[in-house]
């Protein structure tokens, strides 16, 4: 029973990969003159308004569930709003593609540091390779979505990208400490998010007024990869398998990519193909199919053989 509630988590912590696949759509969509800050404040703030819907028509009971302890809560917010404040300063510092390579380090980060858990699941061949095969194809994904040739970058803007790898897959690691606390409370540290985005937008940006056609991506924003994505993943973190969610999250990149080129928003590149092989081929490594199937397909012929050797009925 257990194993089957560790894959039904990791299935939950998929639907978030996907979710997250469509960040950079919503994003550029979303985009055109709003500030870094105010677009998260904004997106976060929707996300808030919707899980409080949630959570009320659940009723009481599940409003009680914001009310957890200290530690959860810091760990929480810490991963989630240093995150992005990290990635929007380093996309502001250096070229786009080399910034978010390294912040991708992230699954591969979570797949060794699982091995460090007391108790966690023992770091085998095929997660290493499966996370390194993923490695491989997002480089690939990001060198051709970013081919303006700019080599020139600050050394904090570098900085800056490998803290969003060490921060994401620390608080994805850490948050397997809490695995009695309930995912609603992640309602609550996307409201936090949201008025420390305000504050920061208010000390360092100037406000600018979405249009309507920003406020549609605004919302999708705020339901999806900035709300149910968070819930989905702090689930699939505590009761999920962390190797196999380390490796599946570098199909995210590679979703992202072929979201923008549907939408008219890159254009499809040589990379592209063989990118998707070696980042769907290290997630089917990860997750060990080809060896179950070999082992089922064994199995099975065993049966047939056992069968076949068998006595023919009497008549």
């Amino acid at each position: 029973m257990r194993k089957n509630g560790e894959l039904g988590a990791t299935a939950i912590g998929g639907v978030a990969v996907l979710l997250w696949s469509a960040l950079a759509l919503l994003t550029v969509q979303a985009g055109g003159g709003l500030p870094p800050f105010e677009l998260l404040a904004l997106s976060f703030g929707i996300a808030f308004l919707a899980g409080l819907a949630m959570l009320g028509l659940r009723g009481r009971a599940a409003l009680a569930e914001l009310r957890q302890p200290l530690a959860p809560w810091l760990l929480a917010f810490c991963g989630i709003f240093f995150y992005h404040a990290l990635y929007f300063f380093a996309l502001s510092a250096v070229p786009a593609a080399q910034a978010s390579l390294i912040a991708y380090l992230w699954p591969l980060l979570i797949v060794l540091m699982a091995a460090l858990l007391p108790g966690g699941e023992r770091l085998r061949a095929r997660h290493l390779g499966g996370a390194l095969l993923g490695l491989a194809g997002t480089a690939l994904i990001l060198a051709a979505r970013g081919g303006d040739g700019t080599t020139a970058g600050s050394v904090a803007g570098y900085a800056a990208s490998f803290g969003c790898a060490f921060v994401w897959s620390g608080y994805s690691v850490l948050n397997r400490r809490f695995a009695a606390t309930p995912a609603s409370m992640l309602v609550g540290v996307c409201g936090a998010v949201a008025v420390a985005g305000a504050a920061c937008h208010l000390a360092f940006e100037a406000t600018a007024w979405p249009r309507a056609e920003q406020w549609a991506a605004i919302i999708g924003l705020g339901v999806g990869p900035t709300g149910l994505a968070f819930l989905a993943w702090d689930h699939a973190t505590k009761h999920g398998r962390l190797p196999l969610l380390g490796a599946l999250s570098y199909l995210s990149p590679l979703l992202s990519t072929l979201l923008l080129i549907a939408a008219g928003k890159a254009s499809a590149s040589g990379p592209l193909l063989p990118a998707a092989v070696l980042v769907i081929g290290g997630a089917l490594l990860a997750t060990g199919l080809p060896a179950r199937r070999r082992q089922r397909a064994r199995c099975a012929g065993a049966a047939g053989g056992s069968a076949g050797s068998a006595p023919p009925p009497a008549a």
